[in-house]
């Protein structure tokens, strides 16, 4: 057999294309749009290698035109996930055997592959299922993923080469092994990226994985699992069981071969699966580790040194892009009297700008919401502020409808008090809540924004001041893991900025950096001897 030692290839963030017209992606990407918008297929669970059937079907949908039907998909339910607990188990041995850099090249390779021949179907699948403009997709089901791919190579030999001390006469190693037992990653519907990164990360690790993908967004996930399997991913490493939450959850977190919870989505599922898993404890073979994701109320904070335009610009991206669905969407924002003077007609008048509609048409800057469910609950908070008198009121969007598309105005809602459930809650939607702050209680807003909520994900500060931005970082430090400063606080980039919150936002194991993947391996410290003692005494037993 024969040794090396080897360095992996060097990540670089995968440029963006930008669509221009005339440019030879966007005519690539209305293609595959036309392709893929075209046909209607059926999606299997995928089991051991196997597509797997079991007739209790859901739909795939266009949100901004639900009436055209994309995929229909076959739900898991106890028998099929017990299936696939026992294929899991069954690849485990042989994958976690292989050698880190014949794992890696897949994953390696499955990057390739979405660089080149994949890349607009990725786009296209994200666009038309989960109502993405082209640019959001791109940056997440292309860009985003591939970065994954490629930096958690990188990440993880890191991990294996932090090695420790030897004194002399010794060595001393640590060895990385998978868990004791399968993985389950459950993703959500907003970011392709994040479904691709949840179950590979602990797969490329050795782990053998259960993936729950959102039912909305098994379409794209079908897609991840095709690319997989052409980069050369063993059969029964990573095992896709879409289905509601009770049909595939209970039963996983049934087994005891359970060994780990990759997840994000929302905070109550998080916290009533860790309940779950606290319940069984007493039943898995090991500590299952937990990891997640679950959400933010995410705040623009803004001083009176701040340049308007360049909030004005943030808090428009920041709350709008991809319909506000985004765990890092701002969501609130705290603006001094004297600045919202002159920066609300900006403001309002930029809103008002956004087109909205189908997002095969390049012009629209807005899509339609994910489905019938997130358009009643925003619509309801956008319902009850219009009725909100004293406490609220909307200075613009609020139109709702969904006889074609799920489709919600970009809303903005000024709160006139700072407990106002709109500017305390988590909406996911196109809905941003002003409160204006007189400048003389702004080390008192500061804290208000602190107490504000009980997400800790992301948040940003505008301000030309130094001494106020330090301020800011100071009375902010819990709020948010992901902290901007005169930027939008969303767009966190793979091996730029990890991404991940506490409080009530997760566990903060912040994917695209070795933090997370070292979540996915048990370590073993090894200590070599080379010239033992051969007697139990010690000089200090001599007397003299």
């Amino acid at each position: 057999m024969s040794d090396s030692i080897l360095t992996p290839p060097y990540p670089l963030n995968e440029p963006v294309m930008g669509f221009l017209p005339g440019s030879p992606e966007k005519a690539e990407l209305k293609t595959k749009l036309a392709e893929l918008a075209g046909r209607t297929f059926e999606i299997p669970l995928v089991i051991g290698g196997e597509n797997v059937t079991t007739g209790d079907m859901g739909d795939c949908r266009v949100p901004h035109n639900h009436r055209h039907l994309l995929a229909t998909y076959h739900k898991a339910g106890e028998k099929e996930v017990k299936k696939a607990v026992a294929a899991a188990r069954k690849a485990r041995k042989g994958w976690a055997a292989l050698p880190f850099e014949a794992r890696a090249s897949i994953f390696l390779k499955a990057a390739e592959l979405l660089t080149g021949p994949w890349r607009q179907t990725f786009n296209a699948a994200t666009m038309l299922g989960q109502s993405k403009t082209c640019h959001q997709a791109e940056i997440d089901a292309a860009c985003e993923l591939i970065d994954f791919w490629r930096f958690n190579v990188a990440f993880g030999y890191d991990i294996l080469a932090e090695q420790p001390e030897s004194s002399p006469g010794m060595w001393n190693r640590i060895e990385q092994r998978p868990l004791d037992g399968f993985v389950f990653a459950i993703s959500p519907f907003n970011f392709t990226s994040i479904a691709g990164n949840l179950p590979t990360a602990p797969a490329l690790m050795g782990n053998t994985v259960i993936w729950k993908p959102a039912s909305s967004s098994v379409y794209s996930a079908y897609f991840i699992m095709e690319l997989l399997k052409e980069a050369g991913l063993p059969d029964g490493v990573i095992n896709l069981v879409p289905g509601s939450g009770g049909k595939v959850g209970n039963p996983v977190m049934a087994s005891p071969d359970l060994a780990g919870i990759h997840f994000t989505g929302s905070t109550e599922v998080f916290q009533g699966m860790w309940k779950t898993i606290g319940d069984n404890i007493h039943t898995y073979g090991c500590y299952p580790r937990i990891v997640g994701e679950t959400g933010g109320k995410d705040f623009v904070f803004v001083h009176e040194s701040a340049d308007e335009d360049a909030v004005v610009a943030g808090l428009v991206r920041g709350a709008f892009e991809y319909q506000g669905q985004k765990c890092s969407a701002a969501s609130r924002a705290y603006i001094p009297a004297g600045m919202w003077k002159t920066m609300k007609k900006k403001l309002l008048d930029e809103v008002r700008s956004i087109r909205m509609g189908d997002v095969a048409d390049f012009s629209n800057f807005m899509g339609a919401v994910i489905d019938e469910g997130a358009f009643d609950t925003i619509s309801g908070y956008i319902t009850r502020a219009r009725k909100a008198k004293g406490k609220a009121k909307i200075l613009v969007g609020g139109n709702c409808d969904k006889s074609v598309g799920y489709f919600i105005e970009p809303t903005v809602i000024e709160a006139l008090t700072p407990d106002y459930e709109s500017i305390r809650e988590e909406i996911f939607g196109p809905v941003l809540t002003i409160y204006v702050y007189e400048e003389k209680d702004v080390l008192k807003t500061l804290r208000l924004c602190d107490q504000g909520s009980t997400y800790a994900l992301t948040g940003a500060v505008f301000s030309r001041d130094r001494m106020f931005i330090e301020l800011a970082k100071s009375e902010l430090e819990g709020t948010a893991g992901n902290f901007y400063i005169n930027d939008k606080p969303t767009g966190a980039v793979v091996g730029q900025q990890p991404f991940g919150g506490s409080r009530a936002s997760g566990t903060n194991d912040k994917a695209g950096s070795y933090l997370n993947l070292i979540r996915w391996t048990s370590p073993r410290t090894v200590k070599e001897t080379f010239v033992p003692p051969k007697d139990y005494r010690y000089g200090f037993l001599d007397e003299e």
